[in-house]
């Protein structure tokens, strides 16, 4: 079994020195790092991934469209390059990486999972479709392509089998309308 490393935070986001094992770190609410990557392709649409029915955390519901923590000794960007090519199979260069700003969070689900992360958050613009996209199944159960505004409306419905970020649509709803919402985008 392999195990993953997190290099653990304080509370003020600053490297502590300390590594330890992923469970661990979730069971005992240690902070660390995560990168959120949000993929908007030229028509406007969002990608979203279905998570598996075996992940620990919002299984079966639709979330990012690509996310990680950072293993030990990863950068931010290093991290969100490896989660691309690991998830969806998408190799980018650092440059298509729109770095938007870092997040800080905290949740606990009822079964003991503590999530205490610093998320960066990133946009990718990408051209690709997802006939020409492969997805870790592993992770992930389906990909899907979400013109912005049936997103937006999504996200203020509370769509039920959605993980909600509400801090991360407050950032990127008004980057997304700018650019897409007066376009001729797809409903």
């Amino acid at each position: 079994m392999n195990f993953e490393y997190f290099d653990l935070l304080d509370e003020n986001g600053n490297m502590t020195g300390v590594i330890k094992e992923r469970s661990l770190v979730h069971k005992d609410g240690d902070w660390h790092k995560a990168v959120h990557i949000w993929i908007i392709n030229e028509k406007g649409e969002i990608l979203l991934q279905r998570r598996c029915a075996t992940k620990d955390s919002d299984p079966n519901m639709l979330d990012i469209s690509c996310a990680g923590h950072l293993s030990s000794g990863d950068s931010s960007l290093e991290g969100a390059l490896r989660e691309l090519k690991e998830e969806l199979n998408l190799v980018v260069s650092s440059d298509e990486l729109k770095f938007i700003k870092t997040l800080q969070r905290s949740w606990k689900n009822n079964f003991g999972f503590i999530d205490n992360e610093y998320d960066d958050l990133y946009v990718l613009k990408i051209d690709k479709t997802i006939e020409n996209m492969v997805f870790q199944k592993e992770e992930i159960s389906e990909i899907i392509f979400v013109p912005y505004k049936k997103f937006k409306e999504m996200v203020i419905r509370r769509q039920k089998d959605m993980v909600m970020y509400d801090d991360e649509f407050e950032i990127l709803f008004p980057i997304f309308d700018r650019e897409f919402d007066n376009k001729n985008t797809r409903n």
